[in-house]
């Protein structure tokens, strides 16, 4: 007589990169996607604030000269090769350009409307070929991307994210997303208001109503993660120099010679913890507070953000069945 016995298969971790604050520098982006590989994980999650901040004209001039103005400074461009290493150095810190003639760049000086439109075009097309790239290096790898816009992002660029039919990229702002089958994620780019009057923006009470409708939607909090690109506040995920918000612009407030630090993140967003308590939160906005915290159960997450050097910073987070089992910060 035979027996057949069952064996019981042991499940494996999870293992997810998180990532935040690239503000459109391409070097940064390109190690993001390569990090899925690179780190042997499931799942990558942006956390917001992937557009740039700046456009740059670069302005055409005889002989094929060329000339641009990057952070107070005018750059002469006598040929190509010189042409070609200012884009490269744009693209690292995330400052979107167009070539264009003298008489084009007076017409846009005195047109603000047209200068806004034609930031969000060159972001847009930024944007979208970011969405193809990832499409291009996930193909076949099993690896999905989820990414979320953060308070610095327009709605209009951001949804760009959403035009092309996708099998590895996904755009999950406002959504509840299985990153497998017991494990969900939900996505607020939104952030509290801050001294730079950035294109979303809300009031503390706002944030929670939003956190509120989306929680509704989480089938097993002790299986969630909250992936909220602002900060819960004083969880020294959000430490930063206190700001004087009357001065244009924002001047950093001195006592005794020493730069005074607070805590810039949200109520609303640590109230979120602290009530419903998932397994994990995943932050970003305050780019200098690289830190990890612990409110309750739940294991809350801030890499950090060196983008303008093409620096990327992340985490990995390995996870079981509803728990945090350890992480790793990265840099590279």
């Amino acid at each position: 007589m035979s027996f057949l016995f069952s064996k019981k298969t042991k499940k494996e971790p999870m293992r997810l990169f998180f990532a935040t604050d690239l503000h459109g520098s391409e070097r940064t982006f390109r190690k993001f996607i390569n990090a899925g590989k690179f780190y042997n994980v499931n799942t990558l999650v942006m956390g917001g604030d992937i557009q740039g901040k700046l456009m740059i004209p670069i302005i055409k001039e005889g002989n094929g000269h060329h000339r641009a103005t990057v952070q107070g400074r005018v750059e002469q461009l006598a040929t190509e090769e010189d042409l070609k290493v200012l884009m490269g150095k744009l693209d690292i810190l995330g400052f979107y350009y167009k070539i264009m003639e003298q008489d084009e760049f007076q017409t846009l000086q005195s047109n603000p409307a047209s200068v806004h439109a034609l930031f969000n075009e060159l972001a847009k097309q930024k944007l979208f070929n970011w969405v193809n790239l990832a499409e291009e290096r996930l193909k076949g790898t099993g690896i999905k991307c989820f990414v979320t816009g953060g308070n610095d992002d327009e709605w209009e660029v951001l949804n760009v994210m959403k035009e092309q039919a996708t099998e590895s990229f996904f755009a999950c702002e406002n959504e509840m997303v299985h990153l497998d089958d017991v494990h969900t994620m939900i996505s607020v780019g939104i952030s509290t208001p801050t001294p730079w009057k950035t294109p979303r923006e809300v009031s503390e009470e706002e944030l929670g109503s939003l956190i509120d409708e989306m929680a509704a939607k989480v089938p097993d909090m002790q299986k969630a993660i909250f992936n909220f690109h602002d900060p819960p506040i004083d969880s020294t995920l959000d430490t930063c120099p206190k700001l004087d918000w009357t001065k244009d612009p924002p001047e950093q407030i001195t006592e005794g010679g020493q730069v005074i630090l607070h805590g810039a993140g949200s109520k609303a967003v640590r109230e979120a913890i602290e009530k419903y308590k998932p397994m994990l939160g995943l932050h970003g906005h305050i780019h200098e507070s690289q830190s990890v915290a612990k409110l309750g159960r739940t294991t809350c997450i801030n890499p950090g953000s060196e983008y303008a050097e093409g620096i990327l910073r992340g985490c990995i987070v390995t996870y079981l069945d509803g728990e945090v089992q350890g992480y790793q910060m990265t840099s590279g």
